[in-house]
């Protein structure tokens, strides 16, 4: 089947399920935030800071993206920076998102967790009412911090428990096991939270293993290294656990050398539950459909790729009932007439 064109991948209805809203701090809403709270950056222009945007590794991003978090402030600062995520997922076809937010990069500059839920579910709630675009909010713990301050954000949040459906683990994977965080886990499974995590990204394949089985998670974030266990490939076949996978955010990180490299579509063709997302879009140059586009580009993806891929993103997606059916319906309906 011929390669799928770039107007139909726009309109095939997806779901982003692997975002950082911190990650989408544009340097230019940067600089605006920056000066409207009065902070100085150490950047003479919006062109320095974007020749800034070069990593070796995770932690050259992460230093960054914890510099550039910083101007994000006040309500209105977290809700600026979420509704331009939504605009631009309104131009990819994005039609649910199930952004992470990591409320410790904030309270430790203390900015409190009421400002940051009341801007950002206040941006979700402008954007379903613009553009229809619904939403799934999950919190995420650091992993380069201990256990211990990770429960101490996760009682923060509980006043605001009905906003968020789910934890996630995110931050410096190596060195950092999801073992280490089995009991916020549990704490938060009990209160009837969903458990994502980022695993085997740049950790090893075990790490996939340890939040299958020790965090209980429902969707791995990332994944990628699970190539290097042929029975956890397996694993995740039979299960059919979702990988939310982020091409342009592994080649950035040098996950791989290359788009051309990349075991996404072996892994789609295996049969296993993969998705495309776009992981911190503004620092590794591409939102969803950028990221679309250009495994299209490097590893041939067909039309009927792109649509399983669509329909891998809605299905792994925390929606139910009549929107998830309405979504389905309209892709597939697209993919008959296209």
């Amino acid at each position: 089947m011929d390669n799928i064109d770039t107007e139909l991948l726009r309109t095939l209805p997806k779901a982003e399920l692997h975002l950082h809203l911190e990650g989408t701090l544009e340097p230019e809403l940067m600089f605006a935030l920056a000066q409207r709270n009065g902070m100085p950056l150490p950047y003479d222009s919006v062109d320095a800071l974007r020749s800034a945007y070069e990593f070796g590794n995770l932690q050259d991003f992460l230093n960054l993206y914890y510099q550039g978090a910083a101007v994000l402030q006040t309500e209105q600062d977290f809700y600026d920076l979420t509704l331009a995520y939504l605009e631009r997922c309104a131009r990819d076809g994005v039609v649910h998102v199930e952004p992470f937010f990591d409320p410790q990069t904030h309270t430790a500059r203390a900015v409190t967790m009421a400002t940051q839920f009341r801007g950002i579910l206040r941006a979700l709630a402008d954007g379903k009412e613009r553009w229809g675009i619904t939403s799934c909010l999950i919190l995420s713990f650091l992993r380069h911090l201990s256990e211990e301050d990770a429960v101490v954000t996760l009682q923060q949040a509980l006043p605001w428990r009905e906003h968020f459906v789910a934890v996630g683990l995110d931050s410096s994977e190596k060195g950092n096991p999801p073992e280490k965080f089995q009991r916020v886990f549990d704490q938060a499974r009990a209160l009837g939270l969903k458990a994502v995590a980022h695993a085997g990204e740049e950790g090893p394949a075990d790490y996939i293993a340890q939040a299958l089985d020790l965090l209980k998670v429902v969707r791995i974030d990332h994944g990628v290294r699970c190539s290097d266990d042929p029975v956890l490939v397996q694993r995740l076949i039979d299960q059919q656990t979702p990988l939310t996978v982020c091409p342009l955010s592994n080649t950035r990180l040098k996950v791989f050398s290359d788009m051309s490299e990349h075991n996404i579509m072996q892994l789609l063709e295996r049969g296993m539950r993969v998705t495309i997302n776009s992981d911190d879009p503004a620092y590794f140059g591409g939102y969803l459909l950028d990221n679309y586009l250009a495994v299209r580009d490097a590893l041939g993806m067909t039309r009927e790729q792109a649509v399983q891929l669509a329909r891998n993103s809605l299905t792994s997606s925390f929606l139910d009932g009549d929107s998830l059916n309405n979504h389905l319906a309209r892709l597939e309906q697209l993919a008959q007439s296209s």
